[in-house]
């Protein structure tokens, strides 16, 4: 398999616009890419999606461990000419999950980015510390916002270096806007495909397309495929996908699907009611951008709280999570009433509430887990909660705990992110929930 990383030097640096100015040239040659992302990103898949026309997947370290991972590459690559996985913050940022995880667990050689703006002669300083900081599998470098009179310059440094000059995307005024939780995303820019149809014009230019396109052709290792069950009773799950509630991992959904799953989509802010289904998922998103139009839908906001109070199994994940409140007060201090399932508020705060990686330890047998269980998820939002739950434990690495979720046999709702590709037995609990519901209510398969 043909692949390569992404990566970069620190948040910022530019890797989501090299990445997608890679897809794009890529993709007008004719060759058929699969796109990846390290860690637990929503947006940047979303780009990928947008670029490139087919899914765009995670691989995230933390969740998944190295035989899943490769299960993960090989499922949504093999079918493909060429795999590119852009990687998370800087290369090394994230421990176990980083994008040098990943690098290393799959085999996958790593081209790391630079910003260059205001550097010259202290480019090699950066490239020559992430080449010896710990073993790795950096191939080369992409140099970004690069004079073009500084190409001959960066081509000398990889030499020095023993590495190899992979080209750089010049000064521009393609721009990608970006708000509190990173890039805008790409439905929400008018001239997206315009900018990447530049960005492409840039890559097939400035970028060493054949190089990169040939670091490495071999077969991913060997590993132990994840034992998927199947389900032919095929519940009928609904999952909320428009505008303030994007931020899915695909291959949850996907996941479901090949549990035997029917997947149907509905929207919050214009549909009237949840359709007919035996589970319920609220995914994250910007709801606080579209409060006004979510308070304004009375019929659906009384469709999922009567929904929710028969007892269909229910995800709701940080922006579905915000949904089920009394109130939502957004950042302009605009106060809108929500589905009122949960009896809380959810208010705006000045920076990032209990960011990264955790590991949940159930207080008691519910939903996804029984009591004394771990589950692995991510946090990553601005806005609090009055009441975050108490279903579980969650702690970081650091040592650092609190409650979270609020829990029951057919409810998991809070902030915290979950894969189930961390634990499949999470999506068979929740599938069983699902087909236990609709015979009890006897729904139409």
């Amino acid at each position: 398999m043909r692949r390569f990383i992404i990566g970069g030097t620190n948040s910022g640096c530019g890797k989501t616009m090299v990445t997608c100015a890679v897809l794009a040239a890529l993709k007008k040659r004719g060759l058929r890419v699969a796109a990846f992302k390290c860690g637990p990103d929503y947006i940047d898949t979303m780009f990928h999606r947008k670029v490139i026309g087919v899914g765009s997947h995670n691989l995230d370290s933390f969740f998944c461990g190295r035989d899943t991972l490769l299960h993960l590459l090989d499922e949504y690559g093999k079918c493909c000419d060429i795999a590119v996985i852009e990687g998370v913050m800087g290369f090394y940022d994230g421990t176990v999950g980083s994008a040098h995880s990943v690098s290393e667990l799959t085999e996958t050689p790593a081209v790391i980015v630079i910003d260059c703006k205001g550097m010259s002669d202290s480019i090699g300083a950066v490239m020559s510390g992430f080449l010896r900081y710990r073993p790795n599998r950096i191939a080369g470098f992409i140099f970004n916002r690069l004079p073009e009179k500084l190409i001959p310059l960066a081509k000398r440094l990889c030499t020095e270096l023993g590495t190899e000059y992979f080209g750089c995307l010049p000064k521009n005024d393609i721009t990608i806007e970006s708000r509190h939780l990173g890039l805008v995303t790409a439905d929400e820019i008018a001239d997206i495909q315009e900018k990447l149809s530049s960005l492409g014009v840039l890559a097939e230019k400035y970028i060493c397309l054949d190089k990169l396109m040939n670091i490495v052709d071999s077969p991913i290792p060997e590993y132990k495929a994840p034992e998927i069950p199947h389900f032919s009773e095929a519940p009928t799950i609904a999952a909320a996908q428009d505008s303030a509630f994007c931020f899915i991992y695909r291959e949850n959904i996907e996941l479901l699907e090949k549990m035997g799953c029917k997947i149907v989509y509905f929207s919050p802010i214009f549909d009237n009611a949840v359709p007919k289904a035996d589970g319920l998922l609220l995914y994250g998103g910007y709801p606080e951008l579209y409060a006004a139009e979510l308070s304004a839908n009375s019929s659906m906001l009384e469709s999922i709280k009567s929904s929710i109070n028969s007892g269909i199994p229910t995800i709701a994940e940080c922006g579905g999570f915000m949904y089920l409140h009394k109130k939502l007060t957004d950042k302009n201090g605009n106060s809108y009433a929500m589905a009122g399932v949960l009896d809380g508020e959810v208010f705006p705060t000045s920076r990032l509430q209990r960011f990264g990686y955790i590991t949940m330890t159930a207080k008691s047998d519910s939903l996804l887990c029984g009591c004394g269980d771990t589950v692995r998820a991510h946090e990553f939002h601005y806005f609090d909660s009055s009441d975050c739950g108490n279903g579980f434990t969650a702690e970081k690495t650091d040592g650092r705990t609190w409650d979270c979720c609020h829990v029951s046999s057919s409810l998991y709702a809070g902030f915290p992110h979950i894969n189930f590709y961390s634990d499949i037995r999470l999506a068979e609990r929740f599938v069983r929930a699902c087909i236990a519901f609709g015979d009890k209510n006897g729904q139409d398969k």
